[in-house]
């Protein structure tokens, strides 16, 4: 064989080498076509052709029986298959994608010779009697079919499916290779990528899923190690690829993109509200080193009036060097004397504490022998620890696969959670080094580290959050990680982008970035505000603008190596003036932030949505990755180059207002905003409604009684609709307790006359009796003659301090153009009249 000459090394990250055998589809040499040729032929080789024999009827699920295993079809939603090749003598893992509930989907099957036809109310499938391959269409239209089906030799496995002319895919999770992925090759093997900038093939979280703009989901259930490759090469075949796990893939359909996110996380699982503080700012960095600096950050942004709801505390909590501490998990007495009444008296504050945890016992650590004796690590091939060296020193990796070694693992954070910490930081979990000879034990069966790879973080936070779930019932858990797998957002998985550097080129991907794993499910995905890694003197422009677009992003968390301060406490008068607003502007809108978590949890939405969500139709939008919606009320544009003067925004059709200076813009069209410091690009979509409150120093002193709400009228649209969610921030069962109150806004505007209609429905036990409202209109031309609320007149006032002074008026700014109306909302329903 002509390529005997060359060593082939797996692009992965522990460098084991492979056979050629082993990874055909490897592209090794150049130039790519001849090569791909090859690989296209020798790869028809390695394809079970399977044949029809007869099939069956289960419930919701089809099996099919081939001469060369079993295939099964199984209906998890009207809109979803999970396909399952079951090849014989072929060692198979469970799902980790999938939720495990039991689902009632009428399967219709026509069963005619030549084919096979199965489907449901939104998804049909014809399978190709033979060979064996399977279609997939939505009523008439073809979404995605199999090329061959499954593939499989040796210890490669995996399936080809055509793609179409102009197809376009999003997915792959965390890369920085542009919007759509396809004609790229990359990495199914979760690896840390320290200081990437503006091109990555590999990161932290991987995730073997893509959209297409052909309106389908498609996601290869497969934990192993792999790749994915969308028209690389071969330019119209998507080929999923690994070297062992699961033979099983899931089509997902929909009408649209927020429908087929909706049916995604229907199968793969619901991300639960988050505790409302982790919607406020966090205090973190690498790391606070003492007891004592701790609680001096914390006391500074109280005294320099900055809200404060978290501080996350990094690997000096157990140790004091970065090295050979890593596995104590225990506080470092020297450092942290009093641990338990410090994070007591961060409580009394309104401030919560977050453990950083990794999965690593290093052989140095206090606990080495202890995971030893108990089993905790994963094994040799001899059944003894498989010990190695990184970058922290010698160590073992926790079995988190393994119930007795996660029960171990549990205890420790039970014991730290009475402890009074609040929530944790699940770090290097890909994990950062995890050898591909690893032994695991998961449910029965002994599992490589390269056949379970991409699901030990997702396995990981599993462990945590049940654990917490029973350990504090009534209160929701708060778990920040990484690195996961498709479906990781069941757990309440929050990640971040990694250790990004700190440079405008690592500010750059990070709309991206948040944006890919947010359309497959990870709606919580943010970055290290203000960048992670070097760095050798403080930039003022860009810390102010990555901090500024961390008010519209998931999560609020300045983090970076501490040789520049990422707090902006620490910082000078005119970036801690400037930012301080930011902060607070974060806070005032905890009610619009709230209730886009609420919408998520229901439905998968993200909280940053793409630009093409606007116009489905128009594929260009897809590639759009520098400007993103917050929610359907904000368009954001973050400033991502130094020293700009200007910038332009592409402004989607309808009426659009700067946030800043309510100036009307006619959309459908490119416009220029000069940029200044103190401003972040931020537009208002006509006909939002935006609920605010007054800004409050923690989360724990948020109400909703004293209540803004925002409204951008304007003649052209004539009704629109909006809608609050408000519960007690804690309680985990709140929605499906209906343990939480719903504010619904509805405007119908006329020429001359502006109604608005609040209703309030549900109640939970703490909710506001009333609420003393002041309702602004924006972009309202004059003073209102008249303003009836239930058809009773309220007055209107020319005088501002009188109208402060008021308890029910209104009161129109001619400057601003905003009219005013304030008044207590106590009827579940309530009907002003604006003329």
């Amino acid at each position: 064989m002509f390529f005997s000459k060359y060593t082939i090394f797996s692009a992965f990250s522990h460098q084991t080498p492979i056979s050629f055998k082993a990874h055909t589809s490897l592209k090794i040499l150049t130039p790519a076509k001849p090569i791909s040729l090859f690989v296209l032929v020798l790869l028809s080789s390695l394809v079970q052709a399977a044949e029809y024999q007869s099939h069956r009827v289960e419930g919701n699920k089809l099996m099919v029986l081939s001469d060369v295993g079993d295939v099964s079809i199984t209906a998890y939603s009207g809109s979803a298959f999970e396909v399952f090749y079951q090849p014989q003598n072929t060692k198979q893992l469970p799902s980790f994608a999938l939720v495990d509930n039991q689902y009632a989907v009428e399967l219709n099957v026509k069963n005619t010779p030549r084919t096979l036809e199965v489907s449901t109310e939104n998804l049909k499938a014809i399978i190709n009697k033979s060979p064996l391959k399977i279609s997939y269409y939505q009523g008439e239209k073809l979404l995605v079919e199999e090329e061959v089906g499954l593939f499989l030799q040796d210890t490669l496995r995996g399936f080809r499916f055509k793609l179409q002319q102009n197809e376009k895919l999003i997915g792959g999770g965390q890369r920085v290779l542009g919007m759509d992925r396809r004609g790229h090759r990359f990495p199914l093997y979760n690896k840390a990528d320290y200081g990437y900038t503006t091109q990555s093939n590999q990161m932290y979280f991987g995730l073997s899923a893509v959209m297409s703009n052909r309106q389908y989901a498609l996601i290869f259930d497969n934990s192993a190690s792999g790749y994915m490759d969308l028209g690389y090469t071969v330019s119209d075949i998507m080929q999923f690829e690994a070297v062992g796990g699961r033979t099983a893939y899931v089509v997902i359909a929909g009408a649209d993109y927020p429908n087929i996110i909706h049916n995604f996380v229907e199968i793969t699982g619901k991300q639960p509200l988050p505790p409302r503080w982790a919607l406020g700012n966090f205090a973190s960095r690498f790391g606070y080193k003492t007891e004592q600096q701790t609680r001096e950050t914390v006391e500074a942004f109280i005294d320099q009036d900055f809200p404060l709801d978290a501080v996350v505390l990094d690997l000096y909590w157990f140790g004091n060097d970065i090295k050979g501490f890593m596995g104590n998990l225990d506080w470092d007495k020297k450092t942290f004397p009093t641990p338990q009444k410090m994070m007591a008296d961060f409580k009394a504050k309104g401030v919560k504490t977050v453990l950083i945890t990794e999965p690593f016992i290093l052989s140095s650590s206090d606990k080495w022998q202890e995971a030893v004796d108990n089993h905790v690590l994963a094994k040799n091939h001899a059944g003894e620890p498989r010990r190695f060296d990184f970058y922290f020193g010698n160590t073992g990796l926790i079995d988190v696969f393994d119930n007795k070694a996660s029960d171990w693992f549990n205890d420790i954070y039970s014991d730290l959670f009475k402890q009074g910490a609040a929530g944790w930081w699940g770090d290097l979990g890909e994990p950062e080094v995890h050898p591909a000879d690893s032994i695991h034990n998961f449910e029965g069966l002994q599992v490589t580290g390269d056949e379970i790879h991409n699901a030990y973080g997702h396995m990981w936070a599993k462990r945590v959050y049940e654990n917490q779930r029973d350990i504090a019932p009534k209160q929701r858990p708060f778990i920040m990680m990484r690195s996961g797998f498709v479906g990781s957002q069941r757990y309440g998985m929050i990640p971040w982008t990694g250790d990004v550097s700190r440079s405008w080129s690592g500010l750059k991907p990070q709309v991206e970035l948040s944006l890919q794993m947010g359309l497959l499910g990870l709606g919580y995905t943010h970055s290290d505000l203000g960048g992670f890694a070097g760095g050798d003197v403080f930039d003022q422009e860009l810390y102010i603008r990555w901090l500024q677009y961390g008010v519209f992003q998931p999560v609020f968390r300045p983090h970076a190596q501490d040789n520049i301060a990422p707090e902006p406490i620490f910082h000078d008068k005119q970036t801690k003036d400037i930012l301080r607003e930011y902060v607070k502007l974060r806070y005032a809108m905890l009610p619009y932030n709230y209730s886009l978590a609420y919408e998520n949890s229901l439905t998968g939405m993200p909280l940053m949505r793409p630009v093409f969500f606007e116009d489905p139709a128009n594929d260009d939008l897809i590639d759009i990755k520098d400007s993103y919606f917050w929610g359907d009320a904000f368009l954001v544009k973050p400033i991502t180059e130094p020293n700009l003067t200007d910038i332009s925004i592409d402004l989607p059709q309808g009426v659009w207002f700067d946030y800043w200076t309510d100036k009307r813009y006619q959309g459908n069209q490119t416009i220029q905003l000069a940029t200044q410091l103190d401003r972040l690009p931020v537009m208002v979509r006509g006909g939002s409604f935006i609920p605010m409150v007054e800004p409050v120093q923690s989360t724990d002193d948020y109400n909703t009684q004293t209540l803004q709400l925002h409204y951008y009228a304007d003649p052209s649209i004539k009704s629109s609709s909006g809608t609050m969610y408000d519960d007690d921030g804690v309680d985990p069962d709140a929605i499906k307790n209906d343990a939480f109150e719903t504010l619904l806004f509805k405007a119908q505007q006329q020429e001359n006359q502006l109604n608005i209609g609040l209703r309030r429905q549900g109640q939970y036990q703490t909710m506001p009796k009333s609420r003393e409202l002041t309702l602004l209109l924006h972009n309202w031309p004059k003073t209102a003659k008249v303003i009836l609320i239930n058809r009773k007149p309220i007055n209107v006032l020319n005088d501002k301090q009188t109208f402060v002074d008021a308890i029910q008026a209104g009161y129109w700014d001619e400057k601003s153009r905003v009219l005013q109306i304030k008044f207590n909302w106590t009827e579940a329903d309530l009907e002003l009249e604006i003329k």
